[in-house]
């Protein structure tokens, strides 16, 4: 499989239009299989290791999908390479009942930082549902002289590489944050990668670390408690945990987006009446009340939508990463 250069979906809509036209011909013994999918429990798979947002959206999914299917659903952890190892093996995957976490690391971002991935993001799978979205949060320490993205780009212009940020590792949410800005504000500073949050969250909240972009349910308790300073957050519209920080994009930077977020995939073989059932069913599960209350408790936000809307959601992300990996020249661990 190659690497996809440019974000574009032929070779699945073609793959599409195939198994739909294999469907259409099909004898009535397979129609009627199709037709009463999901026959066995559904197996999803999470690329990451247990723990935080990636596995909260996935089991709130797993437990609204079960409802909305009428079959169970079960979350599976398979981390590894990045995400890679577990998006290898969906790809294969032909059981007909087994998904993904889509994530913007595995979708939009791997896809530059490897010289060459295990799979092709655009025609090994089919975009389900964008699931939901993560708000990154762009920090300093508190003795910090700087109330605003204003006063930290203004000082950051003047003071080219004084300042240092933390990430959890190269190619991190977090380093792609920053460097996001520094090419939005065509500022400078200094990256100090660490192996994990916890590690850089560490020094950020001992006044090690002068900035950085985190995820907001790993740091929400230290910003209320005056520990670390929000300055504003990547979303496009402010966030209800925090109403009196404004976003990125009112101060100064329109468009501009920073979101760790999470959609349902499924292997590029599963016929259309799966994905159409499934479609629908992901997205009314992620509007459920219920499941935007376990959303929320985590500072995520849900979406829902169609496979179209995510598949156009992808090609952007796609182009937007593509050009903050090249210009600073971000490669894996």
């Amino acid at each position: 499989m190659h690497n996809p250069q440019e974000p574009t979906f032929d070779r699945r809509r073609l793959l599409q239009l195939g198994l739909g036209a294999a469907a259409a011909g099909a004898a009535p013994g397979l129609l009627a299989q199709t037709a009463a999918w999901p026959s066995k429990p559904i197996r999803f798979v999470v690329p990451f290791a247990p723990g935080g947002s990636s596995e909260i959206v996935a089991r709130t999914t797993a437990v609204e999908l079960a409802k909305q299917l009428g079959q169970s659903v079960y979350v599976e952890n398979k981390p590894g390479g990045a995400g890679n190892v577990a998006m290898q093996e969906v790809a294969r995957a032909d059981d007909q009942h087994t998904l993904i976490l889509g994530h913007i690391g595995t979708l939009a971002v791997n896809p530059y930082i490897f010289d060459k991935l295990p799979y092709d993001p655009n025609t090994d799978f089919r975009p389900v549902s964008l699931l939901a979205k993560v708000p990154s949060l762009y920090l300093v320490r508190p003795d910090l002289p700087f109330n605003s993205l204003k006063d930290l780009i203004a000082y950051a212009k003047k003071n080219p590489g004084k300042l240092n940020y933390g990430s959890a590792g190269n190619g991190s949410a977090g380093h792609l944050a920053m460097e996001y800005l520094k090419m939005a504000s065509e500022t400078f500073m200094l990256h100090v990668p660490y192996r994990g949050t916890g590690p850089q969250l560490t020094d950020l909240l001992a006044g090690r670390l002068d900035v950085a972009s985190v995820g907001a349910p790993a740091v929400l308790q230290f910003i209320k408690a005056g520990k670390l300073r929000c300055l504003a957050t990547g979303t496009t519209q402010r966030i209800a945990q925090l109403p009196d920080v404004p976003t990125v994009a009112e101060q100064g930077y329109p468009g501009f987006e920073m979101t760790q977020w999470y959609g349902l995939l499924a292997p590029a073989t599963l016929p259309q009446p799966a994905i159409d059932r499934l479609a629908k069913a992901s997205a009314a599960a992620i509007r459920e009340p219920s499941a935007h209350e376990k959303l929320a408790a985590d500072a995520a936000i849900g979406v829902g939508g169609t496979p179209a809307e995510f598949a156009t959601y992808i090609a952007q992300e796609q182009k937007r990463w593509k050009a903050v990996v090249a210009r600073a020249r971000i490669k894996p661990d």
